[in-house]
């Protein structure tokens, strides 16, 4: 039987219309809810991925997001990395998430990075790179979700919203101790 062969990459898109003032690279599902936030508030994004069906799917709710290789230099200068106030690296891999990070600060160096982060030690790189912002991608849900688990055992709803808003202050000041002394270094 005759193998068909996988379908050629596309080249990039021509990104001559692109005038966001902020850069949203990979539109996943972590992608699309800060793209959301963004474009509520009447933010101009560029949105970049490299999953043409998830271009396609988006297209059709009106959705206009370029094709394009995130962690190549070209595309983000094409894409305007140069202009935009912030750049929100929003893929679902570690690795290329660190490589935009390396490109962006060494070639855009005024530019502000915000990305999200896979763990704890993740967080740690980021920051040690220099970003502006960071935040664990489940950090934020898991904090609703223990909050409203606290509530559901019969906790008030203060105690279950101070418990909520104490635990990311631990963990901030863990993860400063972390970097300071390493992933091994003890809470206070």
């Amino acid at each position: 039987p005759r193998r068909s062969r996988p379908a050629p990459e596309p080249k990039p898109d021509d990104f001559t219309d692109a005038d966001g003032s902020v850069l949203v690279i990979g539109f996943g599902r972590f992608g699309q809810i800060v793209a959301q936030c963004l474009l509520a508030e009447g933010v101009k994004v560029t949105i970049i991925d490299n999953d043409v069906e998830m271009i396609q799917s988006a297209g059709r709710f009106g959705v206009h997001i370029y094709y394009g290789d995130g962690t190549r230099l070209d595309v983000l200068r094409a894409a305007g990395a140069e202009g935009v106030e912030v750049i929100c690296v929003c893929v679902d891999d570690k690795e290329d998430a660190n490589r935009i990070v390396d490109i962006v600060k060494t070639s855009i160096p005024n530019t502000r990075l915000f990305v999200r982060a896979f763990d704890r030690v993740h967080s740690m790189d980021l920051l040690r790179m220099g970003v502006d912002f960071e935040i664990r991608e489940t950090l934020e849900s898991a904090l609703s979700f223990g909050g409203r688990t606290l509530e559901a055992l019969g906790f008030g709803t203060e105690t279950a919203t101070a418990r909520v808003a104490d635990v990311p202050l631990r963990a901030r000041n863990r993860l400063k101790r972390q970097l300071e002394e390493g992933i091994f270094a003890t809470p206070d």
